[in-house]
């Protein structure tokens, strides 16, 4: 199972992280964040990819965030449609559609975006377009009706590593490609706290 580790922001603290190897970097291309990144990204291994993450911006604006910086993969979190995600097709890069997931949610949203994105990823419904601290019930995803692999985000911490683990030994996490990890590893917002990091990476 990969790690992506979201919400980076400080200079320093990035090239601390990518010290240990994640295999996804998120940073924020959202100004309403606290996390949202205002300088240009350091300089990171290419073993480590860069994902650009947006909140119901311009598909121009997606695009040259791109190019600028270099991103390997696009992380939508707002409302964009199946065209929006198709038209970044052309962008050579991967493409993750984020749902926000509670109770209630329905699979049957995924099915327009099966062929235009190549991970989805699911996170807590909050008020917040990510980065709320909060688990949801993962055994909503027994009812995954796709074969396309998938983030798992939302408040996953140290704490939930014991769950995490019984989680993987279910038919619900056969398409669990990566964890995404942000908030409940952070010192303050957008800075990482690297020995937490550290022990998350020896216990996946």
């Amino acid at each position: 199972m990969k790690l992506k580790v979201c919400g980076m922001k400080y200079p320093d603290n990035i090239l601390e992280v990518a010290q240990l190897n994640p295999d996804y970097l998120g940073f924020i291309f959202y100004d309403q964040s606290a996390r949202f990144v205002k300088e240009h990204l350091p300089l990171l291994p290419p073993t480590i990819k860069k994902v650009g993450v947006f909140v119901n911006a311009r598909l121009e604006s997606v695009i040259k965030h791109v190019k600028i910086h270099s991103l390997q993969a696009v992380q939508l979190h707002g409302n964009e449609s199946p065209e929006f995600c198709f038209a970044l097709n052309n962008e050579s890069v991967e493409i993750i559609k984020v749902f926000s997931v509670d109770e209630s949610f329905n699979f049957d949203i995924l099915k327009n975006y099966e062929t235009v994105c190549d991970y989805f990823l699911f996170d807590t419904k909050g008020k917040l377009p990510g980065g709320n601290g909060y688990t949801f019930n993962w055994e909503i995803l027994k009812k995954y009706p796709s074969t396309k692999p998938y983030f798992l985000s939302g408040g996953i911490g140290i704490e939930e590593i014991k769950t995490l683990k019984e989680f993987k030994s279910n038919p619900a996490s056969t398409y669990c490609y990566a964890i995404d990890v942000n908030s409940k590893f952070e010192l303050k917002p957008g800075l990482k706290d690297i020995e937490q990091l550290k022990l998350i990476k020896e216990l996946l």
